[in-house]
């Protein structure tokens, strides 16, 4: 006996969610917040049912929230999805759908406070200064990725983006492509210079060697053993990799870099919004969390040193 397998006809919230993230991809949200408002937006649509946008109160989104505590979601995950909801029912108002964000009324689980462990100055000097480790098979490009990432600020998915032609050597800076596709130029030192001089011939002869016939060439800066742009994934798992090496902690990862970036540029006396700048953050507010790191470091530093403190 056939089943029927007649799709049930899209609820109200389904469809608004569809034609929500439809809105994000225009507006080239990333790729990752896509991902997460898919996920929690599906999940709430699921729980919601055939409910019109009438009968869903802030009552019907706490009971969802502990819906989700009961599948054993930690306060993290439960947070994100009432910020995706809150962004639905935000736009949801734009587009006159809903004349209340009734998402609004419920209080955000209250997180812990945690911030990233940067090291130290004197650590990552350690690990840029001197050869690569062994586990590093392609040392000249792993030591130019430590030096963008570290010597520029930027993000993993940034990294990957260069291309050749980004690069100015004679302004000594590179264009970079943001979240939302937003360019800004990084400056780089004479490290990251050095760098990029002895990676520049390898990268030519690695891709002389695997292209047999004369192609238009590869854009990518950086590239893997086999001839094609480097992933992020990719990026991640060579970070750690050298990092464990030179003693650091195995949670290190790109962004920790760029986290170090940060904090070490304050610590030394840059500008808050020159920071901002260099980050490429829209909002002043996400660089201030340089500022608790930078506290978290001279604390740790009183608590270390000072007779008093011990």
């Amino acid at each position: 006996m056939k089943t029927d397998k007649r799709e049930q006809p899209r609820t109200i919230v389904e469809r608004a969610t569809d034609d929500f993230l439809r809105h994000l991809r225009e507006r080239n949200a990333s790729a990752h917040t896509i991902k997460a408002y898919t996920g929690d937006l599906d999940n709430f649509a699921a729980y919601i049912g055939s409910r019109g946008w009438e009968k869903i109160d802030h009552f019907a989104i706490r009971s969802f929230l502990s819906h989700l505590y009961d599948k054993g979601l930690s306060k993290t995950s439960v947070a994100r999805a009432l910020a995706a909801v809150r962004s639905l029912y935000r736009w949801l108002g734009q587009e006159g759908v809903v004349e209340q964000n009734p998402a609004k009324l419920v209080s955000t689980p209250r997180l812990p406070k945690k911030l990233p462990r940067v090291p130290t100055i004197e650590e990552m000097n350690f690990v840029l200064d001197g050869k690569m480790p062994e586990v590093a098979s392609f040392p000249e490009r792993d030591r130019l990725m430590l030096e963008l990432l570290y010597g520029c600020g930027i993000r993993n998915s940034e990294l990957v983006g260069i291309n050749l032609d980004d690069i100015s050597l004679s302004n000594e800076a590179i264009l970079i492509r943001g979240k939302g596709k937003k360019e800004r130029y990084v400056p780089f030192g004479g490290s990251a210079l050095a760098a990029l001089a002895t990676y520049l011939p390898w990268r030519q002869q690695l891709l002389a060697t695997l292209k047999k016939k004369p192609e238009k060439g590869m854009p990518a800066l950086l590239v893997n053993q086999r001839g094609g742009r480097l992933t992020t994934r990719s990026v991640g798992r060579i970070i750690k990799r050298i990092a464990v090496a030179k003693g650091l902690s195995p949670e290190v990862h790109p962004h920790t870099l760029r986290h170090a970036f940060g904090t070490h540029m304050l610590e030394e006396g840059a500008d808050l919004r020159a920071i901002q700048e260099l980050l490429g953050h829209e909002r002043l507010a996400t660089t201030e969390r340089y500022t608790q790191l930078s506290v978290k470091h001279v604390m740790n530093v009183y608590d270390q040193t000072h007779p008093r403190a011990k």
